[in-house]
């Protein structure tokens, strides 16, 4: 369900910014708009970028083989950091490379009212996109404020999606100041100095998208919560005597790998403890769906700790 919610969002988002990546280039070779140009091409982008995820989220869902046995859940971890690439390298440099350009040789802008109803229009329909996305997330959020659940989401299909229409939408308003500032003030170096504004926004958005995204490429812990309800449900498990470790990591945005190392009572028979990890494993997986796969290591604390102190053989 999680999964069919990002799909949507990032649908609605690809339409959206293909149809008006369009008209935002035909508005520009009409008024010669630095601004507007700057948009066209953050709206190409961003179309491009939404394709990239889809393919992404198409090859995570994969199954596991011989090459692959966890699965090909990264493979979205790892477009979605090319997606953030992508916004820095092209959607920022060109923008801020046509905002430098038309500052050392600034021109008026022609038929300014073409610009004003595209963007008009561009910020209805990038709006529509950006609900979307932003109410899928917000369902998503539990109690969470809003940018640390961004910090502490593990789909980045669905927050790179919403990143890149807020990113949108504050390149609409930019646009249509410089536009109007530009025209009314008969300044069209303010026109320029709206493309090199717009650059710098999807530069700090490529910065935060890449950062993040870097953390679920490396591997990153399940959520607190969830690790804390593991816990939970290993020190109320009969047999158990001692929690050792508990290690965690995404997979995919619902694919959870958990690694668990117990000390159980001694003078437990094999069937036991066998029992034990049985129930424990159910009951983990019921509790936290997200948790796919569950590895129990019976382990006496005394031998854990030894082992943990033991030095690297390298």
């Amino acid at each position: 369900m999680a999964a069919q919610g990002s799909k949507i969002a990032v649908m609605a988002a690809f339409v959206g910014n293909g149809l008006i990546a369009v008209t935002k280039f035909v508005a520009a070779a009409f008024t010669g708009s630095s601004a507007m140009f700057s948009e066209a091409v953050h709206s190409l982008v961003d179309t491009g970028n939404q394709a990239l995820l889809l393919y992404g989220m198409k090859r995570a869902e994969k199954p596991a083989d011989g090459t692959h046995p966890f699965g090909y859940g990264r493979e979205l971890y790892f477009w979605a950091f090319v997606v953030a690439i992508m916004i820095f390298a092209t959607g920022s440099g060109v923008s801020i490379y046509e905002g430098v350009s038309k500052l050392s040789n600034p021109h008026p802008i022609t038929n300014a009212y073409i610009n004003y109803i595209v963007l008009g229009l561009a910020i209805v329909f990038e709006g529509g996109s950006w609900y979307v996305a932003f109410r899928e997330f917000r369902r998503r959020k539990g109690r969470a404020g809003y940018f640390k659940a961004l910090q502490l989401s593990k789909d980045p299909s669905l927050f790179t999606v919403l990143m890149e229409d807020t990113a949108a939408m504050l390149g609409l308003v930019i646009a249509l100041a410089g536009v109007f500032l530009s025209e009314a003030l008969a300044m069209p170096a303010l026109d320029a100095i709206a493309s090199i504004l717009i650059g710098v926004v999807l530069a700090l958005v490529a910065a935060f998208l890449a950062y993040e995204t870097k953390a679920l490429l490396i591997g990153e812990a399940a959520a607190p919560d969830v690790v804390a309800g593991a816990r939970r449900a290993i020190a109320q498990e009969r047999g158990i005597a001692q929690i050792n470790e508990v290690l965690t990591m995404h997979m995919g945005p619902q694919d959870v790998l958990l690694n668990l190392s117990v000390d159980f009572h001694s003078g437990l028979s094999s069937d036991d403890v066998e029992a034990a990890i049985s129930s424990l494993e159910k009951k983990i997986k019921s509790d936290f769906p997200e948790i796919t796969r569950v590895f129990i290591e019976a382990q006496a604390i005394k031998a854990h700790r030894l082992a943990a102190a033991a030095p690297t053989v390298r």
